[in-house]
């Protein structure tokens, strides 16, 4: 929808999110399948979440910031399936310019909160393997509430810049969005004004979000590899190395389909390939992290086993 200005130029208010397809066949099979995911995301977050705060074990910094990626995953999912769920079956595709800035301040800060948390995971796993006997006095209780929650506050604040630099815009050209929902790079191609200092801002904050955090990460894991080189074959490698593999595979997913979204050439042909990435970077990465941590990991299978024995024997 647009409304005249005074200036002889039309004033977009919403936005027309384009979706998929046009078949009904086609969207109600996506929509059955995206919904699976969603549920799948949802409640396997939910189940590590109480897994950690029931289990006396499992109260460990590993864990904590565990709970802090599955309770983001949470959200992050959720701050985009349900609207492309209605544009999938009811056809709502319209979203007004301040739900769209909404979305993407929530998909963002989340999106570059996920970065920092699985650093600073990074960091965890680190101190655990290449100083163990320093890893109790080093990560502290109060520590890693001050490295989660700096986390959560340092994405939220440098996503709200990029948003106040969005709303400064003037939207007044064409009000379509080729994905399924309102990212920078389609947002940012909107307005009918210049946008170059806009991009160079959110250029830098984006970077300083997710480059720092993946250079810190490979560092962490550069010490981590090399410690484990330096243990004798057998069980102790073995076992240092399964400490941090689950992790590992996360983070090669989460930037795996970060790194294909955002690098794939913005032209026509590769329209389909882009929503292709979009729906694994937003959809289907927050379905594989608890199912990564879940079978890969020896302490969440002995909570889960000492949950269901408990319910199991109150049932008798």
């Amino acid at each position: 929808m647009v409304i005249p200005s005074w200036e002889n130029q039309t004033l977009v208010v919403e936005f027309v999110l384009r979706g998929f397809s046009s078949s009904l066949q086609l969207n109600i099979s996506l929509f059955m399948m995206f919904l699976v995911f969603y549920t799948l995301t949802i409640s396997g977050n939910i189940l590590i979440v109480l897994l950690v705060l029931f289990n006396h074990p499992l109260r460990t910094p590993m864990y904590f910031f565990l709970v802090n990626v599955s309770f983001l995953e949470i959200w992050y999912t959720s701050s985009i399936v349900p609207k492309m769920l209605l544009i999938i079956v009811a056809e709502q595709k319209t979203i007004s310019v301040a739900g769209c800035l909404a979305q993407f301040y929530f998909f963002g800060s989340l999106a570059a909160t996920e970065c920092l948390l699985l650093a600073v995971m990074s960091y965890d796993r680190y101190l655990a393997i290449c100083q163990p006997l320093h890893y109790p006095v080093l990560m502290t209780g109060s520590l890693c509430i001050k490295l989660a929650a700096g986390s959560w506050l340092c994405c939220f604040l440098l996503t709200s810049i990029t948003v106040v630099m969005l709303c400064r815009l003037t939207f007044c050209g064409p009000n379509e969005i080729d994905p399924f929902f309102c990212d920078f790079t389609p947002l940012v191609h909107l307005p009918c004004i210049d946008t170059s200092l806009t991009e160079t801002i959110a250029f830098a904050t984006s970077s300083a979000a997710t480059l720092v955090p993946f250079l810190l990460i490979v560092v962490s894991y550069s010490c981590i590899l090399v410690a484990i080189l330096r243990i004798p074959p057998g069980t102790g490698r073995k076992k240092a190395f399964s400490t941090c593999s689950s992790h590992l595979a996360v983070v090669v997913v989460f930037y795996g389909t970060l790194i294909a979204t955002y690098l794939v050439p913005p032209d026509d042909s590769s329209q389909l390939l882009h929503k292709g990435f979009s729906v694994l970077y937003t959809i289907l990465t927050p379905v594989f992290n608890p199912i990564i941590y879940s079978l890969r990991n020896k302490d969440i299978h002995e909570a889960l086993n000492r949950c269901l024995s408990k319910k199991s024997g109150f049932l008798k």
